[in-house]
């Protein structure tokens, strides 16, 4: 299983939010890039990068900080936030961005979906889910439609999509630990790849993912219990490694 450092960025700094709640953020650093390297020197090997703004106002706001991070590291990226075209996707491939997540258009234009799919391969476009109590949430989870989070995953294998990152809102920075249930729902409704993600917060909560690696959970996003001190990154990826 692969843990995968996040960082989110407001304003141009790295930061944490509660829940999504924009109002309700720690900053963690005036430099995203700094933080981005921490995590590589800790043997992170993939990056999550959400530009906060950008979900919020549907384009990109933080790319002078995601190129800063792009520059000064080696890991892969996969960034998601405000990602509603097919120009924006492609400007971010060309940044240096290895995937892009793709959500709000997820619901609202599907086909762009398997037009970005064709164009790019699905190696580069994941879709992320992000629920409150199963239903599925857009434009930086401030509205709640009226689909669930797996219903929407299934339609998203029907367009040849192979990675979901599936967000349990209500868990998101809580430190609380993942929604184990749903997320193993996710993996088998579907049959897709699937990244856990919110409310992560010691190797016990790797480990339990672990546990349904086989149903199709084969990484994990972690953030605040990162900046908080609660996880060590170097001991949780030994850990997600065995056996």
């Amino acid at each position: 299983m692969l843990v995968i450092p996040a960082v989110d960025i407001k304003d141009g700094k790295c930061v944490r939010l509660l829940q999504g709640r924009m109002e309700d953020e720690t900053v963690y650093s005036e430099t995203p890039w700094t933080m981005a390297l921490k995590w590589q020197e800790a043997g992170g090997r993939r990056l999550h990068i959400v530009d906060l703004n950008g979900a919020i106002e549907g384009r990109g706001v933080n790319d002078d900080a995601v190129r800063e991070i792009v520059k000064h590291t080696d890991m892969r990226t996969e960034l998601g936030g405000g990602i509603r075209d097919m120009a924006r996707i492609d400007a971010l491939l060309e940044m240096g961005i290895d995937s892009v997540i793709l959500g709000t258009v997820a619901v609202e234009n599907p086909a762009m979906v398997h037009q970005a799919i064709k164009k790019h391969g699905p190696k580069r476009i994941i879709i992320g889910i992000d629920a409150r109590d199963g239903v599925v949430a857009t434009k930086g989870w401030t509205h709640s439609g009226w689909k669930t989070a797996v219903d929407l995953g299934c339609e998203m294998r029907d367009l040849d999509v192979e990675r979901i990152i599936y967000t349990d809102i209500g868990r998101d920075g809580m430190l609380t630990g993942p929604n184990i249930e749903e997320t193993e729902r996710m993996a088998k409704e579907t049959g897709l790849w699937i990244t856990a993600s919110g409310g992560v917060s010691s190797i016990d909560d790797i480990m339990a993912l672990k546990r349904i690696e086989l149903a199709g959970v084969d990484s994990v996003i972690t953030g605040k219990a990162l900046y908080e001190g609660r996880l060590d990154l170097g001991e949780a990826i030994k850990a997600a490694a065995t056996n």
